[in-house]
């Protein structure tokens, strides 16, 4: 694990249109950012550069967001990093589920814009 530290948000997102659209919101507001698909590709990314704030969806191809929030959160050099977690599961147990794994936040995807998850995201810069 790198202990190289940067302002940069990961989003893991694995729906294009959805990733699109927070993306150009994102590069509006000028924010510094990096992508990842599935969950074994944003522990990759994260292990190479450690971001400032890690946009989270549940359910993704190979390693769910489930496992991927544990794995952060369990690492020394990673457990600090803020995790929003947005996604369209929106039952109370997955929500407390992600809150007692470590997320900091849990947006229901149908219920925010784009510009309230970024205003979300500078809440943790």
């Amino acid at each position: 694990m790198t202990d190289q530290k940067s302002n940069y948000i990961l989003v893991v997102e694995d729906d294009y249109f959805l990733r699109n659209l927070l993306l150009h919101k994102i590069e509006q507001e000028k924010l510094p950012f990096d992508t990842a698909v599935n969950g074994s590709e944003a522990l990759e990314k994260i292990k190479a550069k450690i971001p400032a704030v890690i946009i989270l969806d549940l359910v993704l191809p190979d390693t769910d967001g489930f496992e991927v929030l544990e794995k952060i959160k369990k690492q020394p050099d990673t457990k600090h990093i803020p995790v929003i977690v947005v996604s369209n599961l929106g039952q109370k147990d997955e929500i407390e589920r992600c809150l007692k794994l470590g997320a900091n936040d849990y947006l229901i995807k149908a219920n925010f814009t784009p510009k309230e998850i970024v205003d979300k995201i500078r809440e943790y810069l």
